[in-house]
């Protein structure tokens, strides 16, 4: 039996960290993160729970600047969910020195890979193919 195995390269973040490339939303969450935060967990989430009920949570938690704490979950889920590492650094970490920065690497990433988070989850956006994890046995 000839087994043959190639080592797949590990999944990368397809956007940067400090890329910017969407003006609008790069925008809107410098004046509005719960917006863009709303929106990405809404997709993270895949429709459980709605980008008004989120933004909310996350604008109650910035009253007393605790919303890096529920961003971070989200990236962690959003990591898993797409098998990405942890770049550069540990998730709380980006979204404690630049929550500007990570939630619009975020939202850039599922742009990338097929979904809107600004149409939400419910229209349609949900179509990509199912998000590819790293092999764990080659045939």
């Amino acid at each position: 039996m000839n087994i043959s195995y190639r080592p797949q390269p590990p999944p990368q973040w397809s956007a940067s960290l400090c890329g910017g490339d969407d003006f609008g939303t790069c925008c809107i969450t410098c004046c509005l993160p719960c917006i863009t935060f709303g929106q990405i967990a809404e997709m993270v989430d895949e429709g459980k729970t709605s980008c008004a009920q989120q933004g909310c949570i996350y604008g109650l938690l910035m009253l007393c600047s605790c919303h890096c704490l529920l961003s971070c979950i989200y990236r962690e889920k959003l990591r898993a969910k797409f098998g990405l590492p942890a770049e550069p650094c540990n998730d709380c970490c980006v979204h404690f020195c630049c929550e500007a920065c990570a939630l619009c690497q975020e939202h850039a990433e599922l742009k990338n890979r097929g979904f809107d988070p600004s149409k939400g989850w419910n229209h349609g956006t949900h179509t990509a193919p199912p998000p590819m994890m790293p092999p764990t046995m080659m045939r």
